[in-house]
């Protein structure tokens, strides 16, 4: 179990996820955090893996580094998306595995499920249809990950957890043009109209599409909890596979409503243009999160209050002002 004496190596503590959960781990006292920069540690680099996990020998390994996008990304690198991504999951399990580390998790994304997935997405639509064309190098690599979870568990017994969240936003953002999400995107977007006094903000696709959010701090508190759930209560809930959980909040919106609460947060005054010939992907994306609820864990933060957490953070280190 996870304490804090714990030896806890997060993989990826740069990135929004990683950083929220070194804080969710530090509020529980857990002092043993192993990090390590690209630059000091390569995860494409199998050796290098190697040598760093039979060096350290962790209790516990967190897999939050990935190579992430939005649709803009993941349409012009494909196969950056799917050639790193694999190689990561690829290395680090399996060293993971060889170094006799029994506890992972893996932290994958809800594009796993196919694109006209029964709603609200079940952990069991997995393979059960055609995925997003936008995004399926970066969904199929996220799949193996799962796979190899289950695999190492099936054959080797270990305890190696996967959770898979919907839209993820917060402190920590990627706020870098094309390459963001739709949460920073529009923040940005709208924050520089404000200071430009732009008439309006072109907003991607027609509105209508619904997403669901959650807030990374939400998601960090999560992760930590699986982590401390007992093998037993976390494999009664994961049967027949000993595969993945949902991590959402439950509940979605439009993209419509979504700008309209990003403008008021923001404070722009001016219109929104919807540019139908913009990709938007999915038509819906609510996660069915009554697997985790039933173990005990609910997001808390709402989404107006997370956009304005995110909004803070945004000015404090991105912002023109």
């Amino acid at each position: 179990m996870l304490n804090s004496l714990s030896k806890v190596y997060v993989a990826g503590h740069r990135g929004m996820v990683g950083a929220g959960i070194i804080r969710q781990l530090e509020k529980l006292g857990v002092e043993n955090i192993i990090t390590r920069t690209h630059a000091k540690l390569d995860l494409c680099d199998q050796a290098a893996v190697r040598a760093f996990m039979q060096e350290q020998k962790p209790n516990f390994v967190v897999l939050a580094a990935a190579k992430v996008g939005g649709i803009y990304a993941n349409n012009e690198y494909p196969a950056e998306f799917i050639y790193q991504n694999m190689m990561i999951e690829a290395n680090v399990i399996h060293e993971a595995w060889s170094a006799g580390v029994n506890n992972l998790l893996f932290l994958g994304s809800s594009c796993i499920y196919p694109k006209f997935s029964k709603q609200p997405v079940t952990e069991s639509e997995l393979l059960t249809g055609v995925l997003e064309p936008t995004n399926e190098p970066y969904a199929m690599a996220k799949i193996a990950g799962i796979k190899l979870c289950e695999s190492y568990n099936r054959q080797y017994g270990t305890d190696y957890r996967s959770l898979m969240p919907t839209n993820l936003y917060g402190p920590g953002d990627n706020y870098h043009g094309l390459n963001s999400h739709v949460v920073p995107a529009m923040i940005k977007r709208f924050h520089e109209a404000k200071l430009k006094s732009q008439p309006s903000v072109e907003v991607w696709g027609t509105g209508k599409v619904r997403r669901e959010f959650l807030h990374v701090d939400d998601m960090a508190a999560a992760s930590v909890f699986i982590m401390q759930l007992d093998k037993a209560t976390y494999q009664a809930n994961t049967q027949p596979m000993l595969s993945h959980i949902n991590v959402g909040t439950g509940e979605d919106v439009t993209i419509a409503e979504l700008a309209q609460i990003v403008k008021k947060v923001v404070g722009f005054e001016g219109e929104l243009v919807f540019n139908a010939d913009r990709p938007e992907g999915t038509p819906r994306k609510l996660l069915d999160v009554s697997r985790i609820n039933k173990m005990g864990w609910k997001a808390s933060i709402g989404l107006e209050e997370g956009l304005a957490n995110a909004y803070q953070w945004y000015l404090e280190h991105y912002s023109l002002l």
